[in-house]
């Protein structure tokens, strides 16, 4: 019993440590980001400025989506110099890690694969990898309180940043049309590609473990939804999810979740990651829930959720991609269940 109480005071000491290191490292991200954005704005014309730089308070700065909207907020991509579209990628590299960079520019990139396929098609979308549009919200100042948006089809990544503290990092959006690239599509795009495929492949990994009696906890329904839950909208969706909860999980099925949650935290840098899987440990995996809809076989829609006291993920692959193939089409998204854009839930 005494090393039992011994053993939890370490753990706990351990999260302790951990999250106050992270909670203070978040300030250099903060201070980052700042700076990044400071240097980003000063790029700007006159006119670029009055369509990049919003009020903090702008109704705009939660209009969000993913989807390949024929107008949205800020300044994209295609309409900047050299200089300053470097300045607005500094800014990215500075509130992603560089996992987390790496897929968002990824993802960028496969609009030229969708124009490729698309190419035949009549009043088709725009297909566009520079179509990326930056928003910066309030005045980047080390005193003030101000939001950034990187947002186009298939990503959409916002952020606030309080006293030079990154305060909010959600909703954070990454989708993939193709899930996997199933021919070649020039030197950049070999066939097997795929942007988000930790995001897939371990949830089959812990599905997959689960004896008969963990199934009936964990799938949900033989049918997996369309589509994640409450897309463009401000807040979270609210509720429970229900599914398999990590305390009747067995310690390899809790590592294999825990695996599946860092992968997504981890395209945060890894202050801010850290500050999240922080609040996660705090709470314990124990509470944390796996629910799955959908076959297990792959090429048939799927979608599962996970979900604890302080976030919810929702991954979605149901849809066709661009040729026709079935269930090669993910949305993935990350909510602070307290409130995303730093305002809480009512």
């Amino acid at each position: 019993m005494h090393r039992r109480v011994l053993l939890l005071a370490s753990v706990l000491l351990i999260v302790a440590v951990s999250y106050g290191f992270a909670t203070l490292k978040l300030v250099q991200t903060g201070v980052d980001m700042t700076t990044a954005a400071a240097a980003f704005v000063k790029t700007l014309s006159d006119e670029q400025r009055a369509k990049t730089v919003l009020a903090y308070d702008a109704p705009v700065r939660t209009d969000w989506h993913f989807i390949p909207k024929p107008e949205r907020k800020g300044l994209q991509v295609k309409e900047m110099t050299e200089p300053q579209r470097a300045a607005a990628h500094d800014l990215l590299r500075t509130a992603l890690s560089a996992t987390g960079y790496g897929k968002a520019t990824k993802i960028m990139a496969l609009e030229s694969v969708l124009r490729e396929l698309e190419k035949g098609r009549v009043n088709g979308q725009i297909r566009d990898p520079e179509r990326y549009f930056f928003t910066v919200f309030g005045q980047p100042t080390a005193d003030g309180r101000w939001g950034l948006s990187v947002e186009g089809h298939h990503l959409s990544l916002n952020f606030v940043v309080d006293g030079n503290k990154v305060a909010s990092s959600t909703p954070t959006f990454y989708g993939a049309n193709p899930g996997v690239l199933l021919a070649d599509y020039g030197p950049e795009f070999k066939k097997g590609l795929r942007v988000l495929a930790q995001e897939e492949e371990l949830a089959y990994a812990l599905l997959g473990s689960l004896s008969p009696e963990q199934r009936k906890s964990a799938v949900l329904a033989d049918k997996a939804p369309g589509d994640i839950r409450d897309a463009g909208k401000a807040y979270p969706p609210q509720g429970t999810v229900g599914g398999l909860a990590g305390r009747d999980m067995n310690d390899r099925q809790r590592a294999i979740l825990r695996a599946l949650v860092e992968e997504y935290a981890n395209n945060l840098p890894p202050d801010v990651a850290g500050a999240r899987l922080a609040a996660i440990a705090a709470e314990g995996y124990d509470s944390v829930t796996f629910a799955w809809s959908g076959p297990e076989t792959p090429s048939v829609g799927h979608d599962y959720k996970i979900q604890g006291r302080t976030f919810l993920i929702e991954f979605n692959n149901t849809q066709p991609d661009s040729a026709g193939n079935l269930a090669n089409h993910i949305h993935s998204i990350w909510h602070d269940t307290a409130g995303n854009f730093a305002i809480p839930v009512k």
